[in-house]
């Protein structure tokens, strides 16, 4: 039986350190009040052109790999000026060339990609403008900082402004 028990550890090991997109997880805190956290898996750049190809322009992308981002509030927020309520959502984004893409908090929040994505269970939608990196980001990052949940791939970065 040990010997079952120590063969299925090191396989679960291999599998999840040969991840092309790991999972990765933040949280922070806004103002000392709201714990949010953004749960992701991390795709890499690898020389590929991300957005408006790996990524196309004007659909909707689970905003990370594998399964759905989601974003985790355990107290009502204001999002951009927006009101959501506390709870998981996931999060999804319409990239689109102009800069100013469609962030997407969804009430579905146990799903694989987008395949099952309905608009009809959006709870939030914002537009955000995107900044140019100077420096190309390799890995998809989420960080929640000060009243900021902040998204960085690539070249390309947004803020959404949490209360």
């Amino acid at each position: 039986m040990k010997m079952k028990i120590t063969l299925f550890l090191m396989l679960v090991s291999f599998i999840s350190y040969g991840q092309k997109s790991p999972a990765e997880k933040v949280e922070g805190k806004i103002k000392s009040e709201v714990t949010i956290t953004v749960d992701y898996s991390s795709p890499r750049v690898k020389g590929r052109t991300i957005f408006g190809e790996l990524v196309p322009y004007g659909k909707v992308w689970r905003a990370g790999a594998n399964k759905n981002t989601t974003v985790k509030f355990d107290k009502n927020v204001t999002i951009n000026g927006q009101s959501l309520a506390a709870g998981k959502y996931s999060f999804f984004i319409i990239p689109n060339e102009n800069g100013v893409w469609t962030v997407i908090f969804n009430k579905k929040n146990d799903g694989w990609g987008s395949y099952g994505y309905k608009e009809s269970d959006d709870a939030l939608r914002l537009d955000v403008t995107t900044s140019t990196i100077e420096e190309s980001k390799e890995e998809l990052t989420y960080a929640v900082v000060k009243d900021e949940i902040q998204f960085s791939w690539d070249r390309t970065s947004f803020v959404l402004k949490v209360k």
